[in-house]
């Protein structure tokens, strides 16, 4: 199937509010019961029942998306489907290219779904990072990072997806690489940093200078960028200068635990849904002008999503 927004992002506009979904796996192992390999959650690509799980999943956010009047993201269930990853799940090269392939025609069914209800709705091919998504493991130079991404991205390029999203990126030339390879593939690409409790990469490195220095290395090809797996609190006092205008997207967590307590943590900590929805809408007035693509990460479910469109959609009438 032809891709309807791969040359123009409805989001973009930023005139209108886009949901995009919580913590999916967050959803799958702790209230659907799912267990997830190495939170690989395209396993579930491979059964009819996994499948319809993920329908359910996603239709819960789309419903909310056609309740309060927004467009939605949907975001490919393929965090860990890159090669590494893949190899370790035992999963060969073609296997992969399959899951991914029929992770985006999941979603595109999806979308015909809501073409109905006449809410528009945008395909992301999700690529997560090499390594570990709470720390710069496996770091790679640009082009190494380049390399390792670019077959992914091109099966997506190779599908109706919309874009690419790389998502919990934790130093700045993994998502140099990504941001080429969808260049090179002809595809649109947000990039979504993840911080530390002081706001800044876990390299060290400050948000805004891992921004600039993405934007510098590519001519500032992604559409816009994103936080991601990080509580409001954490970054809320790093987002000042000239760089805020490129943040388009937010996926809070929940919880105000740090990355290595929640890596260590055995119960679920889905902190306060109508507070994190407050925060939201409170980022959008005072300090992020363009945030119109709102969802959730650690912790979040349709519940927190819910009250994030309840908070925010006001501000987009």
């Amino acid at each position: 199937m032809s891709s309807p927004y791969r040359k123009a992002l409805p989001q973009l506009d930023g005139g209108r509010l886009f949901l995009t979904d919580g913590g999916i796996e967050t959803t799958l192992i702790f209230h659907e019961g799912i267990a997830l390999r190495d939170f690989a959650a395209f396993e579930l690509l491979r059964s009819r029942e996994g499948e319809a799980a993920l329908r359910k999943y996603f239709r819960a956010y789309c419903a909310l998306a056609a309740r309060f009047g927004a467009g939605i993201v949907l975001e490919s269930a393929t965090w860990r489907a890159s090669t590494d990853w893949g190899l370790r799940l035992g999963y060969a090269p073609r296997d992969l290219e399959y899951v991914n392939r029929r992770a985006i025609a999941l979603l595109e069914g999806i979308r015909e779904e809501l073409h109905e209800m006449r809410t528009v709705a945008v395909v992301s091919g999700c690529i997560g990072p090499r390594g570990d998504g709470y720390q710069p493991s496996s770091v790679m130079p640009v082009e190494k990072a380049r390399a390792y991404h670019r077959p992914q991205v091109e099966i997506f390029a190779g599908t109706g997806a919309d874009m690419v999203s790389a998502i919990t990126m934790n130093y700045a030339e993994e998502a140099i690489g990504i941001a080429q390879a969808a260049r090179d593939a002809g595809l649109p690409v947000a990039i979504s940093f993840t911080v530390e409790t002081d706001g800044r990469l876990p390299t060290g490195q400050p948000l805004g200078e891992a921004i600039a220095q993405v934007d510098v290395a590519t001519g500032s090809y992604p559409g816009y960028y994103m936080l991601n797996c990080a509580h409001p609190d954490h970054f809320k006092g790093s987002l000042k200068g000239e760089w805020v205008a490129r943040v388009r997207g937010l996926r809070a967590n929940a919880s105000r635990k740090s990355h290595a307590e929640l890596n260590d943590a055995t119960e679920l900590d889905a902190g306060d849904p109508a507070e994190l929805g407050g925060q939201y809408a409170q980022l959008r007035r005072k300090l992020l002008p363009r945030l119109n693509v709102m969802g959730g990460c650690c912790g979040t479910d349709h519940r927190h999503v819910e009250q994030i469109a309840a908070a925010c959609s006001p501000l987009f009438h």
